[in-house]
């Protein structure tokens, strides 16, 4: 897992093609104005979603973990926490989902607070739970960069 503002981006370029991608990609666009939905990259190497939502209280969180893809999960407005954990240290609560490409723990982790132009990056072996509130729901503007992990 990596946490960070997109201000210090190109400090992770060479952790792999595809998240230099992401963030060049995050760092270039003005998501003010781009609606709700799918955006090709890369085509399904990578991809963003534009998401709006508000954040939800812990007991209504997920912790998730991703096979096929990397999370680039960045917070464009609004503030929200995110939970993290090692996948070793969490319980499988729902079996793999092959389509959907996410499997679903309990347990425990730590928690983040990530303001708007903060970042993060969840690998296959890292559980998260995003979208949550800080104190109290609140609009929260995210993208998430899918990255194919090859």
């Amino acid at each position: 897992m990596i946490t960070d503002t997109l201000e210090h981006a190109s400090h992770y370029y060479g952790v792999s093609p595809g998240i230099k991608q992401a963030l060049e990609h995050l760092a270039a666009t003005d998501f003010d104005g781009v609606e709700p939905g799918r955006y090709d990259i890369d085509g399904d190497s990578v991809y963003a979603l534009v998401q709006e939502y508000d954040t939800r209280p812990d007991d209504k969180g997920l912790w998730e973990a991703h096979r096929r893809y990397i999370d680039v999960q960045y917070v464009a407005a609004g503030i929200e926490a995110m939970g993290y954990a090692p996948i070793g240290t969490m319980t499988e609560s729902q079996a793999y989902d092959e389509k959907d490409d996410y499997t679903l723990f309990c347990g425990n982790g730590v928690r983040m607070t990530m303001p708007a132009g903060s970042f993060a990056v969840f690998f296959p072996q890292d559980v998260h739970m995003p979208c949550m509130a800080i104190e109290n729901p609140t609009s929260v503007r995210k993208v998430v960069v899918k990255i194919a992990v090859s």
